[in-house]
């Protein structure tokens, strides 16, 4: 009776609240845009890329609320020009993989120590943590406004477009470029706008889950789906689904016990990943024992027991 009550009473906070229902489009969107670009970036071997560009992002943020609250320029919400260092670090990334190509995974901490010295600066002059940074490194999804659901709904629509419009173009790039010229596909345009867009998903889930846990977000619904997808498609299906579960439960389980959203959908993101393992090493030494011929024969009665 208790259970059903909670659930009701969530389902009428949804109903009649205008910020709840910003924060389950917010979830529900993120949810699936996060996992689908996650997983061409685990193709590509660029898992702490989501990590380096929202760092990034938070230099920007710092840089804003610097001239925000300190300067008092009139610039609106920190958040966009998150977005603007988001997409600076994504190209400063494929810069640096272009000049040491023989070294390209060094690009990433290069972005990702700038990003964090200006970020430490700007807290700094900006006197010291609060409130609004501590929101961007853990996320407040419940805080989102009307104005970012329509950017999420815009963003992601354009998005689905484009991965319906060039997936196969796409998928030939995440997994050989070097084949994809050979196809005459345009691998310079396509990089160019994937990493764009890749950044602007990275800053925008930082209102999700904030800074800190920003690329979990994108990364662990997918390393659960591999292990349970039978090829790259029905990958990314199962990484949106999981993805998906985690968001709502953890959304609900925030409005339940109080307790901080972005850091709920995470931890559940890990629950899942960590049942899809549990479940296949247990399936997995099941279906040995069962195609063991020794355990066959030490199941078998012996020839004393038999008479």
């Amino acid at each position: 009776m208790e259970e059903v009550l909670i659930a009701t009473s969530f389902l009428r906070a949804i109903i009649e609240r205008s910020f709840m229902q910003h924060a389950l489009i917010t979830g529900v969107l993120i949810g699936v845009l996060a996992p689908l670009v996650g997983s061409f970036v685990v193709i590509k071997r660029l898992s702490l890329i989501a990590d380096t560009l929202s760092h990034f992002s938070l230099a920007g943020l710092s840089i804003g609320l610097f001239f925000i609250n300190i300067l008092g320029l009139p610039l609106g919400d920190p958040l966009y020009i998150g977005m603007v260092f988001a997409v600076i670090g994504a190209l400063l990334i494929e810069a640096l993989r272009s000049y040491y190509k023989n070294y390209k995974e060094i690009s990433m901490p290069i972005v990702i120590s700038l990003g964090t010295a200006l970020s430490a600066l700007f807290i700094s002059l900006s006197g010291g943590f609060n409130t609004s940074i501590f929101n961007y490194l853990f996320g407040s999804i419940l805080t989102v406004s009307r104005q970012f659901v329509y950017i999420i709904i815009v963003l992601t629509s354009v998005i689905l477009v484009l991965v319906a419009a060039f997936y196969k173009q796409i998928v030939i790039i995440s997994f050989d470029e070097s084949y994809a010229k050979l196809l005459g596909i345009r691998v310079g345009l396509f990089q160019f706008f994937s990493t764009v867009i890749l950044a602007l998903i990275v800053s925008l889930s930082i209102e999700t889950v904030g800074v800190l846990l920003v690329s979990s977000l994108m990364i662990i619904p997918v390393a659960a789906a591999m292990k349970v997808g039978k090829s790259f498609k029905s990958t990314v299906l199962i990484a949106i689904l999981f993805s998906e579960i985690s968001v709502l439960m953890g959304l609900w389980l925030s409005f339940i016990f109080s307790i901080p959203s972005g850091a709920t959908i995470v931890l559940f993101n890990i629950i899942i990943l960590l049942s899809v393992v549990i479940s296949r090493k247990i399936i997995g030494t099941w279906l040995i024992k069962e195609k063991n011929p020794e355990t066959m024969r030490s199941s078998l009665p012996h020839k004393k027991d038999a008479t």
